[in-house]
């Protein structure tokens, strides 16, 4: 087991990790513990957003559009200069 020193902590930092050992129900070594295992445990990577819309519209698989004919060729944009 590793032993760390964190130096440097506020007094409020110090007073709200104590209130919230209590309310838990533990040290505040074991309240730190906690913590740091809760924000550092592995998770499931994020999906990039290609993916999240993908997800999100698979329902839909299968769905067909009608698209209209193009009757007219599609012309450049007008830029002013």
């Amino acid at each position: 087991m590793a032993t760390l020193t964190i130096r440097g902590l506020d007094d409020q930092l110090r007073d709200r990790l104590r209130v919230r050992a209590a309310q838990h129900g533990r040290s505040m070594e074991a309240e730190v513990r906690a913590i740091l295992k809760d924000q550092l445990a592995e998770s499931p990577p994020r999906l990039g957003v290609g993916s999240r819309i993908h997800v999100r519209f698979a329902a839909l698989d299968g769905m067909k559009l009608d698209l209209p004919m193009r009757t007219k060729q599609p012309r450049p944009a007008a830029v002013d200069e």
